[in-house]
């Protein structure tokens, strides 16, 4: 069953290497599928799945013009995946902190922190 709700298929859609470079390649600029096809050794036909699993995340835009398809990125569900992770930073932040401060009281020779 494929993912329905918007941050899932961010999700899938970064999952694969291929989608991650192809949006790397996009950070620069608009590309033509021929564009994003070239570094990978697969066919245009696969390229062009991955661009519509992109699509369908809503990662990319894409416009013909004559025979060309060029993509762009869109980045704005890559906003609200940050949003996502931002809640979690404070949990990594706090448990680090926690973490530094047993490594400074183990280089202290801090008696109460040994086990």
């Amino acid at each position: 069953m494929p993912a329905t709700d918007p941050l899932s298929q961010v999700f899938g859609a970064l999952a694969d290497p291929t989608r991650r470079a192809i949006l790397a390649r996009l950070s620069l600029g608009e590309a033509s599928v021929g564009e994003l096809a070239a570094p990978h050794e697969m066919s245009l036909a696969a390229v062009s799945k991955h661009i519509k699993v992109l699509e369908s995340a809503g990662l990319i835009g894409r416009k013909k013009d004559a025979q060309f398809s060029y993509c762009t990125l869109v980045a704005s569900p890559l906003k609200d995946l940050q949003g996502w992770l931002d809640a979690y930073r404070k949990f990594w932040d706090d448990n680090l902190d926690q973490f530094e401060a047993y490594l400074a009281e183990l280089q202290r020779g801090d008696p109460s922190s040994k086990q």
